[in-house]
C-alpha cells in the first residue's frame, strides 16, 4: 500500500490547474465532471492542496463511494491535503450522510469523492466545513476553486493519514432518531442501486425488527443493473415490483452515494419527497414540540400545511443543500425537507440523510393502524406536474416573458420565478449547469394542471 504523505517529496510543487478546466466541473454546490476528462488525478490533488489552505484545520475527513476512479482521485486528494502539513483521516467507502456524520462527530471540514446519481462515467466531491457545515458556491467554493488555480508548494512537515472505520458509531447515530422499541417486524425492500446504500443500510437494519430485502446490493460503480437515480420514474420499476411480489410493506429507493431515499406505498406507488417531508416533519414536532421546520419553494402546499398542522413554523427556503444548512443553522430549525428527497435533521449536524429519514417513517409506520397509503392520504391533496426541463437559448429573458404574463399574480424572485395563483402556483427556475429552465406546478387536479403547464411552456416559447 502506498505511503500518501511519502508519495511526494517535501519541495514539490503542486502544479496549478487552469481556469477553464476549472469552471467545467465547478457547480453551485459540489464538483463534478467526467473522470478523468474533466475530473482527474492532478486536479484533485490540486484541489486537496487548496482545500487544506482554505479551511486552515489541522486535520481533514476524506471519504468516497464505490466508483472505480474513486481510489485514485481520493488519494491524489489526500496526497494535495498532506502536502500542506494537514493530517488526514480517511474513512473510506461511505455514503455521503456517513461522510457528513464523520465531519460532526470528529468537528473536521470533510470531503466526500462521489458524483451521487449520475452515471459511472462521472466522478466529483461534496465539500464541508468543520460539523458538516455546506461549502457551496456563495460560502467558499469559489474561493476553493480560486485557490486550485494557484501553484501549491508542499510544507517542511508533511501531514500524516490515518485510516478509522466510523460505521458502527454512524449507526447508533441513525438508530437515536427513533425508539427502537416500537419497531415492528415490517417487511422492507430497499433497492440500492448498486451505490453506497449497499454499505450502509444493511449495517443500519441489522438489529432491528424488520425483514429486510435489498436489491442490488453489492457495491459497483459501473451501475450494472439501473441508474443510482430514483428521481426518475424508471428507475423505480424492480423496486415496485418486488414490493408488490413480496407482499412488502414500504419500498425505499437511495441514489449512488445514499445521501438520498424515496419510498414506494404497500400498492408500489412512489411516495413524493413533499409527502415524506410531511410525514418526517410531524413525526419530528411530536417529538420534539413547536418550532421552525424548512421546506423548500417547490414542495407541496400540502407540506406547508402539514408543518403547521402539527405545530411547526414552515419557513420557506431556495432549492439547494446550502441554502438549506444555512438557513437552520440561522433560525434553529429542527429539520427541513426538499421535494428531491434531501431530508436534514439538526440534530445530524444539520445534514442530510436519506437513511435517516427511511428509519423515522418507519417508525411512524410501526406506530401507525393502517398501511403507509393511508398514512400519506391525508397530504395527497394537491396534483403535481413533476419537474419539466425546457430548453431556452436566454433563461433570463424567458423567466420575464413568463413573469409578464402573470403581472396580476403574486410573484417572488427567491429562487427563479415563483407565481402564487389562488387555488394553482408554479416556480420556473434556471439551471445551475445547463441552458434550461426547470418548471413545477401545482394544481387542484390533474387537468388543471396540464393546462397550466401548457400555458407557460406557451409563454416560455
Amino acid at each position: 500500500m502506498v505511503n500518501l504523505p511519502d508519495a511526494m517529496s517535501q519541495n514539490d510543487v503542486i502544479p496549478p490547474i487552469i481556469p477553464e478546466r476549472l469552471a467545467k466541473v465547478f457547480k453551485a454546490y459540489d464538483i463534478r465532471g467526467l473522470a478523468p476528462e474533466e475530473f482527474d488525478e492532478p486536479m484533485a490533488r490540486a484541489l486537496g492542496a487548496a482545500f487544506a489552505k482554505f479551511t486552515q484545520s489541522d486535520a481533514v475527513v476524506i471519504g468516497r463511494d464505490m466508483r472505480p476512479s474513486g481510489e485514485g482521485l481520493s488519494a491524489a486528494f489526500s496526497e494535495g491535503v498532506t502536502s500542506q502539513g494537514v493530517d488526514v483521516t480517511n474513512i473510506g467507502l461511505a455514503s455521503t450522510d456517513l461522510l457528513y456524520f464523520a465531519s460532526g462527530y470528529l468537528n473536521a471540514p470533510a470531503a466526500m469523492l462521489t458524483a451521487s446519481h449520475n452515471p459511472a462515467a462521472y466522478n466529483g466531491m461534496k465539500l464541508c466545513q468543520s460539523s458538516a457545515k455546506a461549502i457551496g458556491a456563495d460560502t467558499g467554493l469559489d474561493q476553493i476553486q480560486h485557490l486550485a488555480t494557484q501553484p501549491a508548494s508542499s510544507t517542511k512537515q508533511r501531514g500524516s493519514v490515518h485510516h478509522m472505520n466510523l460505521l458502527d458509531k454512524f449507526v447508533q447515530h441513525v438508530h437515536s432518531f427513533v425508539d427502537i422499541s416500537a419497531l415492528k417486524p415490517l417487511k422492507v425492500v430497499a433497492d440500492t442501486a448498486n451505490g453506497m446504500g449497499g454499505l450502509v443500510v444493511p449495517a443500519a437494519f441489522n438489529a432491528l425488527p424488520f425483514e429486510l430485502e435489498i436489491l442490488y446490493e453489492d457495491l459497483d460503480g459501473t451501475f450494472p443493473n439501473h441508474p443510482a437515480d430514483p428521481l426518475q420514474i424508471e428507475n423505480l420499476a424492480d423496486l415496485q415490483r418486488r414490493v408488490l411480489e413480496t407482499g412488502a410493506d414500504i419500498g425505499l429507493a437511495f441514489d449512488g452515494d445514499a445521501d438520498r431515499v424515496f419510498l414506494v406505498d404497500e400498492r408500489a406507488v412512489p411516495i413524493t419527497g413533499s409527502i415524506t417531508t410531511a410525514l418526517v416533519a410531524q413525526a419530528i414536532l411530536e417529538r420534539e414540540g413547536p418550532g421552525p421546520i424548512l421546506h423548500n419553494l417547490i414542495c407541496s402546499k400540502a407540506t406547508v400545511e402539514a408543518i403547521r398542522e402539527g405545530g411547526g413554523d414552515p419557513l420557506r427556503t431556495r432549492v439547494g443543500h446550502s441554502f438549506i444548512k444555512a438557513l437552520m443553522a440561522d433560525t434553529g430549525a429542527m429539520f427541513g425537507g426538499e421535494h428531491s428527497g434531501h431530508y436534514y435533521f439538526a440534530r445530524n449536524y444539520g445534514a442530510d440523510s436519506g437513511l435517516i429519514a427511511a428509519i423515522i417513517v418507519l417508525e411512524r409506520l410501526s406506530q401507525s393502524e393502517g398501511p403507509l397509503s393511508s398514512m400519506c392520504r391525508p397530504f395527497q391533496r394537491y396534483s403535481q406536474s413533476g419537474e419539466i426541463n425546457v430548453d431556452v437559448d436566454d433563461t433570463a429573458t424567458a423567466i420575464q416573458n413568463i413573469a409578464d404574463g402573470f403581472t396580476d399574480q403574486q410573484q417572488d424572485r427567491l429562487d427563479g420565478l415563483t407565481v402564487d395563483c389562488g387555488d394553482w402556483w408554479f416556480n420556473v427556475r434556471p439551471s445551475n449547469t445547463e441552458p434550461l429552465l426547470r418548471l413545477n406546478v401545482e394544481g387542484p387536479d390533474v387537468t388543471e394542471v396540464a393546462k397550466r403547464v401548457d400555458q407557460i411552456l406557451d409563454l416560455i416559447h
